[in-house]
């Protein structure tokens, strides 16, 4: 078939080359020209497992290219659409510029298909009632019928998601009317490969889909909120959250992942999402229904605040200390530094006094452009060099498998906060290491002090 991604970020590109590795012929819209210049490249603009073998072989087939010209795309059977929806400056609700101005132009050369059935796909996280705007300005249009198809890529896993997803969500005007079967049976063409290993395909209204998608971001959120939760309870009585968490998670009902207690989420997706949904709710009259989700992301910020304050409690004052942050993502496997809970707590601590070293595999050059000022080290070993604390803040493999005795001969002083949980502490004590993580009671088995636990006054 012949497809056009519109908005290659992030979603888009990897949709994009994986709808050509799936054999399609494929071309990616974009208005950024710098972004269409790497990709035509075969340079990708971002860091994915996966992704720039597949943008390669994509280009090298001839069956991906990337445009900044709307007339390019005209003759696509099926356009999917890719912007992105960010957290609006001036609240918690989705800005969905780019989305309506990605429609109104795709609308301008629509009619070259000439009346043959065209097919326009949502794949934005957006608030419900969306889908149902656009469709009644794209199906103005003889032949063009709308339809939504939310992605639910995890960053690190976005390749494999794409080309094996463990579901297909197909959100139609009306599931029952006959015009549905055809938007239907063109989308299941497009996922032919996909769905022949028999992944789950589900069809259902415009809202319906468009709930699912951001209902499993709000409960991912919840989980991890709801861990961390449990982690201020643990410092409060000296147990220990690790093994709280493995024992929740060998109930079936509940599942251990996205049980690690630490620094919280971050990310492009989960903390905006959850707000749109909150003032999406609000403005359906409904806001108390996700009043929960307030409380969800007010405990995912008091624990970037937590590791502050921890930092403080090992170190006395924090004004002129040399630390080390490891890690600038806000996930390993990726070079994403939006909502990093890393990078706040290096910016809490410089804004203390603080000298701080970051360093991460990927993420360094976004982050500098996202921080100015902030110093960076691509070496692990000379970031460590001279300092007297280390936060461990993005579980790259690397970080996780540190070994602590080496790691020690850097330093000044053996200090580590593990903001993830991933280290052993009894290892770490042992090379001379005071470790601290969140969540775990302190090395003698004692709830923190209650003036420590009330104190997120460096908020």
């Amino acid at each position: 078939m012949k497809l056009s991604v519109i908005g290659v970020g992030y979603l888009g590109a990897v949709h994009a080359a994986s709808m050509a590795e799936l054999g399609h012929e494929v071309i990616g819209l974009d208005v950024d020209a710098a972004r269409i210049a790497s990709l035509s490249a075969g340079e990708p603009p971002f860091h994915e497992p996966g992704f720039a073998e597949l943008l390669r072989r994509g280009l090298d087939s001839g069956r991906l290219r990337f445009t900044t010209e709307h007339a390019e795309i005209a003759g696509a059977e099926i356009h999917f659409l890719g912007l992105g929806t960010p957290q609006r400056a001036d609240g918690f609700g989705a800005d969905l510029r780019a989305l309506h101005a990605a429609v109104e132009a795709l609308a301008a050369v629509l009619p070259a298909r000439e009346g043959a059935p065209t097919l326009v796909v949502g794949k934005s996280t957006v608030p419900a009632g969306t889908a149902r705007e656009l469709a009644a300005r794209i199906e103005r249009i003889p032949g063009a019928r709308l339809m939504w198809n939310p992605e639910f890529l995890r960053e690190g896993f976005a390749v494999q998601d794409t080309l094996a997803p463990d579901r297909l969500v197909y959100g139609v005007r009306d599931p029952e009317a006959e015009p549905a079967g055809m938007e239907v049976r063109m989308l299941d063409a497009a996922y032919a490969r996909i769905l022949e290993r028999e992944v789950p395909r589900l069809v259902m209204g415009f809202e319906t889909a468009e709930l699912v998608k951001v209902s499993a971001n709000a409960f991912l959120a919840t989980k991890i909120s709801f861990i961390n939760a449990i982690s201020e309870l643990c410092e409060a009585t000296g147990a220990d959250v690790t093994d709280v968490s493995r024992a929740l998670g060998l109930d079936e009902r509940i599942g251990g992942r996205f049980l690690r207690a630490g620094v919280g989420f971050g990310g492009g997706c989960l903390p905006k999402d959850i707000r749109a949904f909150i003032a999406s709710a609000e403005d359906l009259g409904v806001g108390q229904a996700l009043g929960f989700l307030r409380e969800v992301d007010a405990i995912n910020q008091r624990r970037r605040v937590r590791a502050v304050d921890l930092a403080r409690e090992m170190l006395g004052s924090l004004r002129g200390r040399r630390i080390t942050v490891l890690g600038a993502a806000f996930k390993p496997d990726s070079d994403d530094t939006r909502d990093s809970p890393a990078l706040e707590v290096a910016t809490r601590l410089m804004a203390a006094g603080a000298h701080i070293t970051v360093t991460d595999p990927e993420a360094l050059a976004t982050a500098r452009r996202r921080f100015e000022g902030l110093t960076t080290v691509e070496d692990t070993a000379e970031a460590l060099r001279g300092a007297e604390l280390v936060l461990l803040l993005t579980e790259w493999e690397e970080y996780r498998h540190l070994d602590p005795v080496a790691t020690a001969r850097l330093v000044d002083a053996p200090r580590m906060i593990d903001g993830r949980n991933v280290l052993s502490p009894p290892r770490w004590r042992e090379a001379g290491w005071e470790i601290r993580s969140l969540g775990r009671a302190d090395p003698a088995g004692r709830p923190q002090a209650p003036a420590a636990r009330a104190g997120f006054a460096s908020a």
